[in-house]
């Protein structure tokens, strides 16, 4: 994959949002405390500015890097290919197991796994990436390789 992030546009718009969250009230939030800090004097010993500092340098960082995403946001329709791709459902039986695990694969800020929404960016993510029904595929664990099959994609 190149430097695009690929993103639902559910996603990028959760990004969006954050995004204004964190320039317009986080922003505000901080310069509330450091302005408090400094009126306790001596900074050099100040513990509630070093917080406030270091909360700050913490949320420039995110802004940054969301800022980034959204530069290099592709937003992605529901596919209607036959590989597995970013957008698609794929569900997927691990060797051993009875029943099956239905994935949807997103972006990495997407991913959520309780939600059953995968990075194409994590391991099964990657292996599964252009890969169609009834393909095998191995990942490998620190305990050993896990071989899964691709049942369904959607």
């Amino acid at each position: 994959m190149n430097n695009a992030e690929y993103l639902s546009r559910e996603g990028l718009d959760k990004i969006k949002n954050e995004l204004q969250e964190l320039t317009t009230v986080g922003r505000k939030n901080i310069a509330s405390r450091l302005e408090y800090a400094k009126s306790l004097g001596d900074l050099s010993e100040n513990s509630e500015y070093k917080e406030a500092l270091e909360s700050q340098r913490f949320l420039e960082e995110k802004i940054a890097r969301y800022q980034d995403v959204v530069n290099r946001a592709v937003v992605v329709e529901k596919p209607t290919g036959t590989s597995v791709q970013v957008g698609s459902t794929v569900k997927v039986k691990k060797e051993g197991d009875k029943d099956m695990k239905t994935y949807i694969i997103v972006n990495k800020e997407e991913a959520n796994i309780a939600s059953s929404k995968l990075s194409y960016d994590s391991p099964l993510g990657k292996e599964l990436i252009g890969k169609k029904k009834g393909d095998k595929i191995k990942i490998e664990t620190p305990s050993g390789d896990v071989s899964y099959s691709v049942e369904d994609l959607s």
